[in-house]
């Protein structure tokens, strides 16, 4: 089973930027797709943005996009939120998981669709 630690969160000004890390260990992440979700203080957990197993292909929530981009590096198992022209509303705690599913080139915008999952980052925008 892999293990997922997110870093980079912080306090940042509304207009600034971030750059989130999640590293994994234990296992790969090769074949697998990846996720970003994020949850604020009572309130469910929400997908941000996914990359497939190949890197190909990303998709965003609709509130991230054009702002926010993920990448990965599997040389390093590592994947990357960067994350530009935040927002208050962009305050939560941010999770990155891998998928369920090996090598599907499907999009995964479901939290069921995600199997391990870091504790999180806090990522605070103040206004």
């Amino acid at each position: 089973q892999v293990q997922l630690v997110e870093s980079g969160g912080g306090l940042v000004q509304a207009g600034g930027s971030l750059r989130l890390s999640c590293a994994a260990s234990g296992r790969t992440i090769s074949g697998y797709a990846m996720g970003w979700f994020r949850q604020a203080p009572g309130k469910e957990r929400d997908f941000v943005a996914t990359i497939t197993w190949h890197g190909g292909t990303t998709y965003y929530a609709d509130s991230v996009k054009g702002r926010f981009t993920i990448s990965r590096d599997d040389a390093i198992n590592s994947v990357y939120l960067q994350m530009n022209t935040l927002r208050p509303e962009d305050t939560a705690l941010y999770y990155c998981a891998t998928s369920r599913r090996i090598y599907s080139g499907s999009i995964y915008t479901e939290a069921d669709d995600y199997y391990n999952w870091g504790r999180g980052t806090q990522v605070t925008v103040s206004s």
